[in-house]
């Protein structure tokens, strides 16, 4: 189903009448919600092991049970494993929806890297994971969700754009990219292990970088464009499916967001940020791995010229907060301030290791992301925290909250971050898309595992590193 359509239709009935079969067990314990050991889809030792330990270890019940039911759901309820052809082969659902974005995928399993070293069958369900990525951007390096049915023609097939069947959706985000560079690289990092790295993947970051450069739009607006026939205007691209002009500076255009809506802007700056890091990742492995020194250097020269583009179009002065990186900008001196949850978002910068945490600029951004000049950040008698345009006002994404956390070395900040979550599972001992400012029992999509997954990283990071910000 289509994320917006199943909140309409479905999120919030679905989540009253599953929060009326938990009945919340406010005064009976916390209830198991678990997916049974024999219905899960994949099970890792290390990664219960992990669990067990924290439920041990930290005192707050409730947090043990959170950290149970959300930290393993990837590998409970998405994802698909086999040997293919003599390699592993992954395919990740985002939870309610059956495809699989690069973006999500990526982001799902990325919380399990720091097990796979002690743990053969996690490593090889992760190297699946990049194995298909490449799979899917050598498909389409524009489309951003799949199936894993090649065949399969879904419901935007009549969607004006190149589709095929076997791809889900084709909208074209810079982020849809990056992710898959991220995670290939760190797990080659962690492991050594080279074996993901064939030509098939060389291609695909050859790809990346054709597309990077197309996007610029130095000669003219590229390849890509996309319309829909649809009711929601996020989802409109104007002007022929090109949407608005841009100034070509060196900046790269992604005409939707990490949300999956449309860009107002094209040069959305996060994700150019993300880019530059993901160029950088993929020059050193292509260097190290193929010995392929030109395209390294394509690479690197291309990252170069975004961040000094970044630097000279992506930076604005702001009357209260300073020089802040903008939203989006058009390259012509227009821009729009303000933040969305998904990730990458300004918010996020450093934890996509795309800015330093001490950059002066983003702790400008972050104040001004972190308060009512960004039309998206919203208080609630509930929670408070930054929100997205793809759910509407007043909902705030633990995404955002969760990313606050992990981007913070205040110990009051997370212990902050941390309750705030603790308080907004509306009974049900996951995490959701989004959730009403005043009631988390209204929230959007029960089974999102990206929101599941990240928190048990947050909670697994605090767990590590600040342990006492887990008394709440």
């Amino acid at each position: 189903m289509k994320r917006r359509r199943f909140i309409q239709n479905t999120g919030l009935i679905g989540a009253g009448l599953f929060l009326d079969k938990l009945s919340f067990a406010a005064a009976q314990g916390f209830p198991e919600v678990r997916t049974p050991v024999s219905k899960r889809r994949f099970q890792s030792k290390s990664v219960e092991s992990a669990i067990g330990q924290f439920r041990k270890k930290v005192k707050n019940e409730e947090l043990g049970w959170l950290f149970e039911n959300c930290f393993p759901n990837t590998l409970d309820t998405t994802v698909t494993f086999q040997m293919k052809n003599g390699r592993p082969d992954t395919y990740v659902i985002t939870g309610d929806i059956d495809a699989m974005w690069l973006r999500d995928s990526t982001a799902q399993v990325w919380p399990y890297l720091g097990f796979i070293k002690s743990d053969k069958p996690l490593q090889d369900l992760i190297a699946g994971v990049i194995n298909r990525q490449t799979e899917c951007i050598l498909k389409d390096p524009y489309a951003n969700a799949f199936y894993n049915d090649e065949n399969k023609v879904g419901e935007w097939k009549s969607d004006l754009t190149d589709m095929k069947p076997g791809i889900h959706e084709r909208k074209w985000e810079i982020d849809s990219l990056c992710y898959p560079i991220r995670l290939a690289y760190h797990y080659w990092t962690i492991t050594g292990d080279k074996s993901p790295f064939d030509s098939k993947w060389q291609d695909a970051i050859k790809s990346t970088l054709k597309v990077f450069k197309e996007q610029q739009r130095k000669d003219n607006a590229g390849p890509y464009k996309f319309q829909r026939t649809t009711a929601w205007a996020t989802d409109g691209v104007p002007l022929g499916g090109y949407g608005y002009p841009v100034k070509p500076v060196g900046l790269i255009c992604s005409i939707f967001r990490p949300s999956d809506d449309a860009t107002i802007y094209p040069f959305l700056i996060p994700s150019n940020l993300f880019a530059i890091t993901s160029l950088r990742q993929a020059a050193k492995m292509i260097s190290a791995i193929t010995n392929d020194d030109k395209l390294a250097a394509e690479l690197t020269g291309l990252a170069q010229e975004v961040e000094s583009a970044v630097q000279k179009y992506g930076i604005i002065d702001h009357q209260v907060f300073g020089k802040v990186y903008a939203f989006e900008v058009n390259g012509y001196g227009s821009f729009n301030l303000m933040d969305d949850a998904n990730i990458p978002s300004l918010l996020s910068m450093p934890y996509l290791d795309a800015v330093k945490r001490t950059d002066p600029v983003y702790q400008n951004t972050r104040k001004l992301v972190l308060s009512d000049n960004n039309p998206f950040y919203f208080k609630g008698s509930a929670a408070e925290g930054v929100g997205s345009p793809h759910t509407g006002l007043d909902l705030i994404w633990p995404l955002g909250i969760i990313t606050r956390g992990l981007t913070t070395d205040s110990e009051d900040e997370i212990k902050w971050c941390v309750q705030s979550l603790k308080n907004v599972h509306g009974g049900t001992g996951f995490m959701h898309e989004s959730f009403h400012k005043d009631d988390p029992k209204k929230f959007t999509r029960a089974w999102f595992a990206w929101a599941n997954t990240i928190f048990g990283e947050f909670l697994w990071k605090t767990y590590q590193e600040k342990p006492q910000c887990l008394m709440v």
